[in-house]
């Protein structure tokens, strides 16, 4: 069952949506529908995980005192949040899957490339393994801030919200086809 229909903007095929995705920092003042977001988390919830056990859990924020707060998490790269209309923090429970960095990262994904065939922008804001400007652990911060449990982790969290300003698709001219190796490296 579809949460709402297609967008207009709908890519058309995924060549063009991997090409285009693009991270974006900066955001309108408008507000994400309720079918968006659905189906931003739908994206993520769908993901595939190792032996289907999906130990990737969402948090969603819209609350600007507290984006804003998450914002100053990181020494550097998390500020833009602040300006962001949603963000989505990707958890797991390594007690569920020894890959819960993976599924998660996979999930966090779909979710960047829903945004993108949504027309939304979005960008990946690392927190697992990061320090604050005071140099606390990120993930503490996070986890303090939203009320997570200890036995969770935070992977990332994904700022969302219609693009502020346009950007250039990948340039493909750019690709390292050295990086490719056949058979062995």
């Amino acid at each position: 069952m579809y949460l709402c229909k297609a967008k207009e903007n709908s890519m058309e095929n995924f060549s063009e949506l991997i090409k285009v995705r693009r991270s974006h920092r900066m955001f309108t003042e408008e507000l994400l529908s309720g079918d968006d977001v659905k189906l931003l988390l739908r994206a993520g919830l769908i993901a595939p995980s190792s032996k289907g056990l999906h130990s990737y859990e969402f948090i969603v924020v819209e609350d600007k005192q507290m984006l804003t707060a998450l914002s100053q998490c990181k020494a550097v790269g998390s500020d833009f949040l602040s300006g962001a209309p949603l963000a989505i923090v990707v958890l797991a429970d390594p007690r569920i899957s020894d890959v819960w960095i993976e599924d998660a990262s996979v999930a966090a994904t779909h979710i960047l490339l829903q945004a993108e065939d949504l027309g939304l922008g979005a960008c990946w804001i690392q927190v697992r393994d990061r320090l604050s400007a005071e140099g606390q652990p990120t993930e503490e911060i996070v986890k303090s801030c939203l009320g997570i449990p200890d036995e969770m982790r935070v992977v990332c969290m994904i700022a969302v919200g219609h693009k502020g300003m346009e950007r250039k698709p990948q340039n493909e001219d750019r690709l390292k086809w050295e990086r490719v190796h056949i058979g062995q490296y």
